[in-house]
């Protein structure tokens, strides 16, 4: 087969994979065995290998470097730094090679002994280190007892990465993550707990405790070495000023990817755990063994840990296509992780020191296959319900009794239908969200849910004061500028609760939220709606750190008295009711039922985002006109808006809400409804905005309501891009360090948990 393939060109898939020594900043070289039918006694690759149909990449990379080399390692020691065309003839051209390669680098502490290895003589004759320089330096002069490789083109990047990671100044480093901290404003946030029972007080302990433990599941699901990354940045946090910014800056993010920063690495796997694996290799007299960095991508892996790190989308629809309908929904599933057979095999083996390398279980024909959350994050569960069991029997009211425990049996069972229930039910002084929700952090398809928790105490006054959204969502939704057919009569109240923060975890990294609207399973949205959560305090925060002094640079002098708490709170609250309304449940061109969110995929949070947004000022405008809301609103919701738009883009335009933001804001502009003065401030057209907004709203919904996932990716790739006049504005809150966003602590938790 691997003949053929080089006989007649075709196009295929190998790895490459390269292993480099820190301490001596050298590369493992292997000499290609004298019989191999191409560059035979050549200097090559560590390890290299295709990959054969039905295996995936990493398995592969992992298995090539265990025959040829006799190295035994586990998945986290790999990580992939590129993909690779090579193209090149040789043998008289009885040898093509079209050959798409993905580069792995594996990080050791120091060379590997020469007799540690077990070289594969059909394949290997001999191996060396040399130092990665001199290396490339070869390859560039084509000496000829190397196999060459575009060291200049864009095989170059194996050594600008080396480069790079290992050559950068410490104080660089220290002033760019100073800056990238300076971008979060610290606040204090707490809440009054006056009026609650010495027992209220010992279950939202017991409560706080289940949610750190949602920190534990989220630090997980967001790649599946992140916890050992974390323990190791934490454990040397006090070894160098450096160390200490890199744990502060990752305990904001969660991971080693800026949320800041498009999700750019701050941290790379040189700043990485050091694991010791005496049995990856053969063992030596006074050699304690192999020491390797747990690796991480440079790039944000899209599926998070959520699948499995080398699986694309086709890969995923071809698998699904091959599953009845039940089998379908598991793997669409919020609460299943998706993994592969060979892999669990794999690491089987190298836990037993028995390698296997089988890629399927017996009876399966596909590698895939779906694992429930309450199997995968078993042991974290199981404690988190434990506790919200106790906290349950201690609390008094009736509503959060049911909430803690039917969401601790939903850890367990694995159906949160119950619990999701009881929470929009809920009606207590303590107001609890915890367990799976929001599906931002899978890029691939928006299907999986992160584990995350806000804990609060009910803002009652503020509550009853915006009963009157809830009560208008039917009406909004017969007044959606869409066509009719598209509209739901059955919308349910949408039950708001104004919450002042307490404590939260789990996936709240970077920018913090001001509000959500759960929960997301579609059949509780269509049979009983959605309930709001607006974190007053957190609001109030952002709106006197950010947005005021975002408005004092950015919106014209002449508006600036228009941008108030008010207006920026209002706002929040009809975003968060506003994804209650328009399409959900949809009935397609071809007859069949679905939703916006399985049709959409990837791009649907974006969208759903944008359409929250320019939904809720529609929906504030028409809401004044009929007298429900306060004129005064009229016109400084939009220039509210306005200044929220450059908040929000600082986000960046891979969050869903930078990139939602930036859709809106290009659009209103190119619609002349918001204007760049000469002085480079903005202002909002009054005689404009209600028609651009209007029409917007109208695309989006429309996009939803049919399902139209081309449209959704033209209408982003059109305006979701950093223009000039948001660079303006960006630059200028930049040069005035006006920060990003929040970064909350809670005493007050603390000291119920001590």
């Amino acid at each position: 087969m691997r003949g053929a393939v080089h006989r007649d060109g075709d196009y295929h898939r190998a790895v490459h994979v390269w292993i480099y020594s820190e301490s001596t900043q050298e590369l493992l070289l292997q000499k290609r065995a004298d019989c191999k039918d191409s560059w035979p006694g050549l200097w090559d690759i560590s390890s290299a290998g295709h990959i054969s149909a039905g295996d995936s990449s990493l398995i592969t990379a992992q298995r090539e470097l265990h025959e040829e080399l006799g190295l035994s390692l586990p998945k986290d020691a790999f990580e992939l730094i590129f993909v690779y065309l090579q193209k090149c003839v040789t043998n008289n051209g009885k040898f093509i090679n079209n050959e798409y390669d993905d580069v792995y680098l594996v990080t050791t502490l120091d060379p590997i002994p020469r007799e540690a290895f077990t070289l594969q003589d059909t394949e290997v004759s001999d191996v060396k280190y040399i130092s990665y320089e001199e290396y490339r330096s070869r390859l560039a002069k084509e000496d000829p007892e190397y196999v060459l490789y575009e060291v200049n083109g864009h095989y170059g990047l194996l050594f600008d990465i080396i480069a790079k990671r290992y050559k950068e100044n410490h104080e660089a480093r220290c002033l760019a993550l100073e800056k990238q901290l300076r971008r979060y404003a610290p606040v204090s946030l707490t809440a009054e707990l006056t009026g609650l029972t010495d027992a209220d007080k010992e279950a939202l302990g017991l409560i706080i405790k289940a949610a750190m433990i949602m920190d534990e599941i989220f630090y997980l699901q967001a790649w599946y070495s992140n916890p050992v990354l974390r323990e190791w940045l934490k454990d040397h946090a006090d070894v160098s000023h450096l160390d200490k910014l890199k744990w502060m800056y990752y305990l904001i993010n969660k991971s080693p990817w800026s949320c800041l920063d498009e999700n750019e690495a701050f941290l790379t796997t040189a700043d990485s755990a050091i694991k010791l694996l005496p049995e990856a290799a053969k063992p030596i007299t006074g050699w304690k063994g192999l020491e390797y960095r747990v690796a991480f991508p440079m790039l944000k892996p899209p599926g998070a840990n959520f699948y499995p790190p080398d699986m694309d989308k086709m890969e995923f629809e071809l698998w699904k296509s091959s599953l009845n309908a039940d089998q379908q929904q598991d793997a669409m599933s919020f609460f299943t992780v998706i993994k592969r057979h060979s892999q669990v095999n794999w690491d089987s083996s190298l836990n037993n020191h028995v390698i296997d390398g089988t890629n399927k279980s017996a009876g399966s024909h596909h590698d895939l296959y779906s694992i429930p959350y309450s199997q995968e994050y078993h042991s974290f569960l199981e404690r988190a319900s434990e506790l919200l069991h106790k906290a349950g029997d201690l609390v008094s009211s009736p509503s959060l009794q049911r909430l803690l425990h039917s969401k601790a049996d939903a850890f367990l069972s694995n159906d949160y239908y119950n619990s999701d229930i009881a929470w929009m039910e809920l009606d207590s002084k303590l107001d609890i969200t915890i367990g799976p929700y929001e599906t931002y952090e899978d890029a691939l398809f928006s299907y999986k849910a992160t584990f995350e928790a806000f804990i609060g105490l009910r803002d009652e006054k503020a509550t009853a004061q915006l009963k009157l959204f809830g009560d208008n969502l039917q009406v909004l939704e017969q007044n959606l500028p869409m066509d009719n057919a598209y509209k739901s009569k059955d919308i349910i109240a949408a039950p708001i609760r104004v919450v002042q923060l307490l404590y939260n975890a789990g996936d709240v990294k970077g920018p913090q939220t001001i509000a959500f609207n759960l929960p997301n399973d579609e059949r509780i949205v269509k049979d009983r709606g959605t309930a709001m959560v607006i974190l007053k305090n957190v609001s109030e925060a952002k709106f006197k750190k950010i947005l005021q002094p975002i408005a004092d640079a950015c919106i014209t002098k002449e508006q600036h008295e228009l941008v108030d708490f008010e207006s920026f709170f209002t706002h929040t609250i009809c975003h968060e009711c506003c994804h209650g309304i328009g399409p959900h449940t949809i009935i397609l061109p071809d007859g069949r039922k679905s939703t916006v969110r399985l049709e959409l995929q990837e791009l649907h949070s974006a969208l759903e985002e944008a359409k929250a947004d320019i939904v809720g000022l529609w929906a504030l405008n028409f809401l004044i006109k009929k007298n429900l809301m306060p004129d005064s609103l009229n016109k400084s919701m939009y220039v509210s808006f306005l200044a929220g738009c450059f908040r929000s883009v600082r986000f960046g335009l891979e969050e869903a809400h930078g990139k939602g933001q930036a859709l809106q804001f290009n659009w209103l502009l190119e619609k002349e409804a918001f204007i760049l003065n000469p002085d480079e401030t903005f202002s909002v057209n009054f005689d404009k905005v209600e028609e651009a907004v209007e029409s917007l709203s109208r695309t989006i919904l429309t996009i939803q309501a049919k399902g139209d996932k081309e449209g959704a990716s033209l209408l982003l790739k059109k305006y979701c891009t950093m223009t000039q006049p948001l660079k303006v504005a960006l630059q200028k809150l930049e040069s005035i360090n006006v920060p990003v966003d929040i970064v909350p602590s809670f005493p007050a938790a603390k000291m119920l948990v001590e």
